[in-house]
């Protein structure tokens, strides 16, 4: 067994007793199965893909975290989770109390952790699969990212109509505010943002062609645009 095979198995346990434990007792079960409809298709995914497209070490422990992180949420339903609970009984105060906050923010968390957890993955597959380089392997990230954020937005509202009700509006998750979705999609594009600029910066530092690699990004294969 090679070393990177007991990583993800190593992963995969992990996630496996944080998924039973989360599944145990939601506070509610139609909002947690509702919740978990895209990560059940993500999971099938990343094990149907496995064979032929095999993700580095990193990129899986991205969505690792990412998938425990959302377990979480799942479980107490995303405006629920007890977060200033967890805070007060360590420290004394509610989170919320040190930031001025009056709404529960672990769905901006996770929009935020989406961008930080996701870009790098998504880098990797356009790097390996359409052979981006230079800017292009930085911005169609966070470009997908962002895209990818509205979409679950458009999910969620089709979902809210569709369910209607208590189930409808905790999938939703506003909690009255109206510009919820808009924030949610900036939160994911800044983790996004903030993902690559690190990862530009690591190449820029250590990469001996980065400025080479970024300029040929840049320059046009062909002047001749007829050709396309």
């Amino acid at each position: 067994m090679t070393y990177n095979t007991k990583f993800l198995l190593t992963l995969s346990g992990i996630f496996l007793v944080v998924f039973i434990l989360c599944a145990i007792n939601p506070v509610d079960r139609s909002t947690w199965l509702l919740e978990n409809v895209l990560m059940f298709l993500l999971v099938a995914g990343l094990i149907a893909s496995y064979k032929r497209f095999r993700l580095s070490r990193i990129s899986y422990f991205c969505i690792f975290l990412f998938l425990c992180f959302h377990e979480i949420g799942s479980h107490y339903t995303y405006s629920l989770v007890p977060y200033n609970q967890w805070t007060e009984s360590v420290f004394g105060s509610p989170l919320n109390d040190w930031f001025g906050w009056e709404r529960n923010h672990y769905d901006r968390f996770l929009h935020l952790a989406y961008g930080l957890l996701f870009a790098y993955p998504i880098r990797e597959i356009f790097i390996r699969i359409v052979k981006v380089k230079g800017f292009w392997g930085y911005f169609l990230p966070l470009d997908l990212t962002l895209s990818t954020s509205a979409i679950y937005e458009l999910i969620e509202w089709a979902a809210a109509i569709v369910f209607g009700g208590d189930v409808g509006a905790a999938y939703l998750g506003t909690q009255g505010d109206v510009w919820d979705a808009h924030k949610d999609m900036a939160l994911a594009g800044l983790g996004a943002l903030i993902a690559m600029v690190t990862v530009a910066f690591i190449n820029w530092r250590w990469q001996r062609d980065f400025a080479r690699e970024w300029n040929e990004s840049l320059t046009p294969q062909t002047s001749n645009p007829e050709t396309l």
